[in-house]
């Protein structure tokens, strides 16, 4: 299969989820034999902090503006699919040139599902709009459950399947590294998960101040009140997440609002931590247990005790059983199977649609 895919950055992860989505993905998609062409809007902010730049398992370039998309109309023209991601700058402009210009199949590959439905019920049409969604012929959704139903029947979208995120298994797995803190969390900040943050881990380390505590992510505001036993780290790159979680005796899972609405959204960082055998402390939204079986694989905490009840606990069994679960059903190699699954039966949709525009009226097979 020739895919070209359009996303928001696969070079730089920093301050976004997509690049690790995007890289474990499409790794595992060329390792079962496909040609990829990844297409990225060359802006300042990721240009300055690439961390990828000449991938061995796809081809990626870069475009300066939507005039400079044209280079590329005939790789989108000839591939057998193209998938356009979330918050692609411009992306209901260049929706619409991919839906004029792809002859194969078309895909629009949702990593922010409920901020987007969040933002279409706004009118907000950031990236996205409600014109374009029937114009491809499959959602691939973030966020699975009634979610899914939901964008076929109010958006009209043909076909909407859930395609969560994963770990590429050659890039995580536990690392033999001292343990360092007790409890960690990796991600940007965000002002609807920092009251989750303050709950779950702000309040515990003041209550233990015995206890070591460590955020890692940017974008945190300057008058944050960090207890002196949470270390804070600017920035960590994906080469040294395995490391970080390895360091951590529990991890923990901080969810946005939006999305603990909508349930059935797993983070990735889920999945990089279960994957290192490190246990993680979550915060409760349906669909949660479908993927993990909480008390044995995952812990799920409403307040700052929970959190330190899990604390005096042994992990070791926990984490050994959250690895397996990701090699169970959660890796790249999952995902790679579950995305050509579903690319294939949006194609048998098209060409049975055709056919059956193709019979005359009054017609059909005897």
């Amino acid at each position: 299969m020739k895919l070209v895919v359009l996303g928001l950055s696969l070079s730089s992860s920093w301050g976004n989820g997509h690049a690790t989505t995007f890289r474990a993905l499409l790794k595992a998609f060329a390792r079962r034999g496909h040609d990829i062409l990844f297409l990225e809007r060359d802006v300042p902010w990721y240009a300055s902090q690439r961390d990828l730049t000449d991938p061995d398992w796809c081809r990626l370039e870069f475009y300066a503006d939507l005039p400079a998309l044209d280079r590329w109309r005939e790789d989108i023209a000839q591939a057998d699919a193209v998938i356009v991601g979330s918050y692609v700058p411009e992306g209901v402009e260049v929706s619409r040139r991919i839906q004029e210009w792809a002859r194969g199949t078309t895909a629009f590959y949702d990593i922010d599902t409920p901020v987007t439905l969040a933002k279409l019920e706004r009118g907000d049409f950031e990236y996205l709009s409600p014109e374009v969604i029937p114009g491809f012929d499959l959602y691939l959704s973030f966020t699975g459950g009634p979610t899914l139903r939901h964008i076929e029947r109010r958006y009209r979208s043909p076909m909407a399947r859930a395609l969560y995120c994963s770990v590429d298994l050659d890039l995580y797995g536990p690392r033999d590294v001292p343990t360092r803190w007790d409890l960690s969390y990796l991600g940007t900040w965000s002002d609807d998960r920092q009251p989750t943050l303050e709950r779950l881990l702000i309040e515990p380390a003041r209550q233990r101040p015995d206890l070591r505590f460590v955020v890692a992510g940017p974008q945190y505001p300057a008058n944050i009140d960090w207890p002196q036993n949470v270390e804070r780290i600017e920035h960590c790159p994906p080469a040294n997440h395995a490391q970080f979680y390895s360091a951590s005796r529990f991890t923990l899972n901080v969810t946005r609002a939006d999305m603990i609405r909508a349930g059935w959204s797993p983070s990735v960082r889920l999945f990089e931590a279960g994957a290192c055998a490190t246990p993680i402390i979550s915060d409760k939204w349906d669909g949660i247990g479908t993927l993990f079986r909480p008390g044995q694989e995952i812990v799920l905490a409403d307040g700052a005790q929970d959190v330190l009840a899990a604390l005096g606990t042994d992990a070791a069994r926990m984490g050994r059983a959250a690895r397996a679960r990701i090699e169970a059903g959660h890796s790249s190699d999952h995902r790679a199977a579950e995305l050509e699954a579903h690319l294939a039966e949006a194609a048998a949709r098209q060409v049975f649609d055709e056919s059956s525009r193709a019979v005359p009226a009054g017609g059909g097979v005897g």
